[in-house]
């Protein structure tokens, strides 16, 4: 099979094609990569014959409208994922020479029906995952209907693809058909969908209503993540123009042992000699993936939408031999840049009673049911410091406070030995009426937080130090809040590592809620700072005020 990639192609399990790729060709199949083609032409897919399975498309590690844009729909003059760090292919800034085409996805679906006319399209990746639905797009200022149903692909793997992706392997070998495959999309016709005779499928608002009246979108998008928290098995259907989308229920997660062994497959941890100097690559070369999933929920984020809310962690044997591996490497210089995930401290959690239907395990409190597991945690922290080579081992991935305050061994371990300087967290705001539309910890769990790191660097002799995150211009949130939250800031002390404006990126409830003005909770009118001047004035507002202004 070909895959196709808006990314430069590095063999690193932190890119989503670089594991599919090895999946697969674990699977004694030949597996050919594409990497950022040209899309003004045929030719970087006419080098290839038509694959005798499938052609597989993503969009990268990034959505490619947040990959190509700002918040405030400025193009970027940056990208991580391509090489060089430009987003231009020999340096004309011009939209047809980026390295990666906006809606990436669909440009490379088209692209590739062109060139392979009976090869089935499938579409995967965080671009596919996120906008599988009637989604919002920021850079076009409109709703859009699902990609699969814009792309006419065969199918969309969403989620975490592995299980989905074998499964499609077989079927095709086989000679079976794709229908009803966990983790996937397909789109019918009005009699196929008939046909399929499902009986417990919930049918979600269609395209059509949704764009006549947005505060559908918002009930969308909550059924949507409900029946995703509670592992609702049932088909969701969503009409778009003449045909229905369907949502076969997800993948069953990885097992330990399955997640073990896709991490020890045999990646180089490198770019392709083609692709030159890619940051992301170098960001990331002695990175490790310690656990998935997040079950935070917090509304402007969309790791559970992809990832799931399962949280699966690596067993502690896994890690180090990843971690051994990467020491031996010509290129290591002594440091573990990152054990970490979507939520580093959730790793080696777990539910007391192991079916629960909420998942919703840090907000409004942390569930009582939720069990942290600092000793594990401090052992891995150990066993890896102890690995010939490497002198320092470093947590870089987002932390929870919530999470922090209760293992209070395991912050002291991190402030004295694993953390560069200053310890990374994001409490994003200080006003509890923003933070819980966030569905975020209220202020006072970061003064809790500030005042035991104040604890610890007396015990340590050292200065325990924050660098705080702050997000502005989240639905909800005015400028008389960037206000009091400089203000807070200010009156606290603390370090800002950066002020970022609210992204209304697909797949989030956030988004939901910039669309269609209400509250998530109430369903009443909220502040939405839509335009640019707008969201300039909050950002800036924090900005200016804070001590240790960086822009």
């Amino acid at each position: 099979m070909l895959l196709v990639t808006g990314d430069a192609y590095v063999d690193h399990p932190a890119f989503g094609v670089a594991i599919i790729a090895r999946v697969l060709a674990a699977e004694g199949l030949k597996v050919a990569v594409l990497a950022q083609p040209r899309y003004g032409q045929l030719d970087d897919f006419r080098q290839f014959p038509e694959p005798k399975l499938f052609c597989g498309i993503t969009a990268g590690n990034l959505d490619s409208i947040v990959a190509n844009y700002t918040g405030n729909g400025k193009v970027r003059e940056k990208d991580a994922y391509s090489p060089g760090g430009s987003p231009w292919r020999d340096g004309s800034h011009t939209r047809g020479n980026r390295y990666r085409p906006d809606r990436a996805c669909l440009v490379y679906s088209h692209l590739a029906r062109a060139t392979f006319p009976s090869a089935p399209l499938i579409l995967g990746g965080i671009e596919a995952s996120l906008r599988r639905f009637v989604h919002y797009d920021y850079q076009q200022h409109k709703l859009r209907a699902s990609i699969l149903t814009d792309a006419k692909a065969d199918l969309l793997v969403y989620g975490m693809g592995e299980r989905a992706a074998r499964e499609i392997v077989r079927r095709l070998r086989a000679g079976e058909p794709l229908a009803g495959i966990p983790g996937t999309c397909q789109r019918l016709t009005a009699k196929e969908r008939d046909d399929c005779g499902d009986t417990d499928g919930l049918e979600l608002a269609s395209y059509e209503s949704v764009l006549a009246e947005p505060k559908r979108f918002l009930e969308t998008e909550l059924t949507i993540d409900q029946l995703a928290r509670q592992n609702d098995r049932r088909i969701l259907w969503q009409r778009q123009g003449s045909h229905w989308l369907a949502q076969h229920p997800p993948a069953t997660p990885l097992s330990a042992n399955e997640i073990d062994a896709l991490y020890a497959l045999p990646f180089t941890r490198r770019a392709h000699p083609t692709a030159g100097e890619v940051p992301a690559a170098r960001m990331i070369a002695h990175s490790v993936t310690v656990v998935r999933g997040c079950s935070g929920g917090c509304s402007f984020c969309a790791i559970t939408r992809h990832q799931g809310v399962a949280v699966q962690s690596r067993s502690r044997v896994s890690i180090v031999a990843e971690c051994e591996k990467i020491a031996s490497q010509d290129d290591f210089t002594g440091t573990i840049s990152d054990l970490g995930g979507p939520t580093a401290n959730l790793y080696a959690t777990t539910c007391a009673i192991s079916g629960c239907r909420r998942h919703d395990c840090l907000y409004p409190k942390v569930c009582k049911r939720l069990r942290t597991n600092e000793r594990e945690f401090l052992e891995l922290l150990r066993e890896v410091g102890a690995i010939a080579g490497v002198r320092h081992v470093f947590i870089s991935s987002g932390l929870r406070m919530e999470l922090l305050r209760r293992t209070p061994r395991l912050l002291k371990e991190i402030f004295d030995k694993h953390c560069p300087g200053v310890l990374k967290i994001a409490p994003e705001h200080s006003s509890d009426n923003v933070l819980r539309l966030m569905r975020k910890e209220k202020h006072q769990e970061l003064l809790q937080l500030l005042a035991l790191c104040q604890a610890i660097g007396q015990e340590l002799g050292k200065p325990a130090r924050l660098s705080l995150y702050l997000l502005s211009a989240h639905p909800g949130a005015t400028a008389e809040d960037a206000r009091k939250l400089a203000s807070h800031m200010k009156t606290l002390g603390v370090t800002v590592a950066a002020c970022q404006d609210f992204t209304p990126t697909p797949g989030t409830i956030a988004t939901a809620m910039y669309v269609s003005g209400l509250d998530r909770d109430t369903g009443q009118p909220i502040a939405v700072a839509r335009r640019a001047a707008e969201r300039m004035r909050q950002r800036k507002m924090i900005e200016e005020l804070l001590p240790g202004k960086r822009r």
